[in-house]
């Protein structure tokens, strides 16, 4: 088993007046060569968005974007015709295929927006642009590990074109996980959102990440107040 810890405090940084931003990649002015990406995972951005500010609009060619607000709103609108409003409990995916141009905003004049958005590369270049969105409860993610994403079209779930599949869960109480990989030579990124988990011999706290690779299958052990995102991505880039 290989594993890489990134601590919350050793995140990049950015501050624009309006955008407080940590990455956990190398990102805009951000460099570090030892964090480019992991395998398919390139950028994990935790952003804090200003009332009533935003990014203008901008293009993507393929990546897959997800969008997760973790407080606050984000509104989206996109040269495809797409455009609407998502919250906390809310994931949104664009696949940006052969080319968008989009915006997102916060659209409220006194909160502001936090919001994880993470980019994969993609499994097939040059597809149709696209987007989807769906509304996952806390009672569904409740001590549990949710399937939010995967790379099969269905219902309950989100799919983006890549062998991805994505997790969200909240603990309230002391949960034992054994994981084992959806694909093989796929490995696992951990993100803790809040709280506290241990795995592959690592302790993490809020913020902290853990890539874990070259294994099937790992152990988490998840403290009591712990919100936590688990993405099971391809470690090789086509």
């Amino acid at each position: 088993m290989k594993t890489i810890l990134t601590k919350a405090q050793d995140r990049g940084a950015a501050q624009m007046g309006w955008l407080n931003a940590k990455y956990s990649f190398s990102f805009a002015n951000y460099y570090n060569p030892l964090r480019i990406h992991f395998g398919t995972l390139r950028v994990l951005n935790d952003d804090l968005i200003a009332p009533d500010n935003g990014f203008g609009t901008h293009p993507h060619d393929n990546m897959e974007i997800i969008s997760i607000p973790l407080a606050g709103q984000l509104a989206h609108k996109d040269s495809t015709g797409g455009e609407g409003v998502i919250s906390r409990n809310e994931v949104q995916i664009m696949s940006a295929g052969t080319g968008v141009y989009h915006s997102e905003f916060n659209p409220s004049k006194t909160e502001t927006t936090n919001l994880l958005q993470i980019w994969l590369f993609p499994k097939k270049k040059n597809i149709a642009p696209r987007y989807g969105q769906m509304k996952f409860s806390d009672e569904q993610k409740r001590n549990t590990l949710l399937n939010i994403i995967n790379p099969v079209e269905g219902e309950g779930h989100l799919s983006l074109n890549q062998d991805a599949w994505f997790y969200l869960g909240n603990f309230d109480k002391e949960s034992s996980i054994h994981y084992k990989q959806k694909k093989q030579g796929n490995g696992s990124f951990l993100f803790v959102i809040e709280g506290e988990v241990e795995a592959g011999g690592q302790k993490l706290q809020k913020r902290d990440s853990l890539g874990i690779s070259e294994t099937d299958a790992f152990d988490i052990t998840v403290k009591p107040g712990t919100e936590l995102l688990l993405m099971d991505i391809p470690m090789t880039v086509a």
